[in-house]
C-alpha cells in the first residue's frame, strides 16, 4: 500500500508541471477575430446597405461597446479637442446618438437580436454619394476591428458586382494579409476541462494518501492487540 501511495504522489506532482504550461499553450492558441467583407459593398444612391461585421469565435457583445467610424475622416479644425464623430456608437446596451456624425443621424442601426451571437453588422439606409469610403467596426474591450469599404455609385456604372453580401448572416472571412483581418485581440480561454482534470488528479492523490494512512493505523492496532494476547 505504501508503494502505491508513493506512486500516486509521484505521478501527480510529476504531471502537474507538465500540465500547467501545456494548458496555457492551448488556451493562448485561440484569439478573437472580427471578420468583415473582402469585397467592397456596392450600392446606388437611395439604397439600404449592410456592412458586415462578425466576431469569431461567436460571443455575446450586448454588454460591450461597439464603434462604427470612418477612419479616413479628419477632425474638425474648429474643434479644439480634435474629435471625430461616430457613424454609429453602441454603449451600455443602447445607441449613443449624441456622438454621431450628423449626416448619419437616424440612418444607421445594429441588429440588436444578433448581438448575442457576435453579429455587429451595421445597416445604413438611404445611402448617398458622400457615404462612400472605408468603415471601421471596432470593439474596444477586445481590442480588435475590421475594415469594410462602401462604394456608392449610380446604377449606370457597369463595374458593379453582385457578389457583395447584403445580409448580416452572409459574411466572408478575410485572409491573414487582408486589411479586414484582426489587428489585435484578447486571449480566449477554451480549455477549462484540462484544469478540472488536474484538480481531479490532486484530489485523487490526497484521497489515496488519507485512505492508506487509515489502513496502516488499523493494521498497527490489530498487530498491537495480537501482541497483548
Amino acid at each position: 500500500m505504501v508503494r502505491f501511495e508513493v506512486f500516486v504522489f509521484c505521478f501527480t506532482f510529476t504531471l502537474w508541471p507538465v500540465f500547467v504550461p501545456f494548458s496555457t499553450a492551448v488556451q493562448t492558441d485561440v484569439k478573437v477575430q472580427v471578420n468583415g467583407s473582402l469585397q467592397p459593398i456596392m450600392a446606388a444612391p437611395g439604397d439600404d446597405v449592410i456592412l458586415p461585421c462578425q466576431l469569431e469565435p461567436r460571443e455575446d457583445v450586448r454588454d460591450k461597446t461597439v464603434e462604427w467610424s470612418k477612419p479616413d475622416l479628419k477632425p474638425d479644425p474648429s474643434d479644439r479637442l480634435s474629435r471625430v464623430g461616430y457613424v454609429h456608437l453602441y454603449r451600455d446596451k443602447r445607441e449613443v446618438p449624441d456622438m454621431k456624425i450628423p449626416a448619419y443621424a437616424q440612418r444607421t442601426a445594429l441588429f440588436t437580436d444578433a448581438l448575442k451571437e457576435g453579429n455587429m453588422s451595421l445597416k445604413i439606409v438611404n445611402v448617398t454619394l458622400a457615404d462612400t469610403g472605408r468603415y471601421r467596426c471596432y470593439v474596444p474591450k477586445l481590442d480588435c476591428y475590421s475594415i469594410v469599404e462602401l462604394v456608392v455609385e449610380p446604377r449606370s456604372v457597369e463595374t458593379w458586382t453582385t457578389e457583395t453580401p447584403l445580409h448580416p448572416k452572409i459574411l466572408q472571412t478575410p485572409g491573414p494579409n487582408d486589411e479586414t483581418a484582426v489587428t489585435g485581440g484578447r486571449l480566449f480561454l477554451s480549455v477549462p476541462v484540462l484544469g478540472v482534470f488536474g484538480c481531479v488528479l490532486l484530489i485523487l492523490g490526497f484521497g489515496v494518501s488519507v485512505y492508506s494512512l487509515k489502513l496502516r493505523g488499523q493494521h498497527r492496532t490489530v498487530s498491537q492487540d495480537d501482541l497483548d494476547v
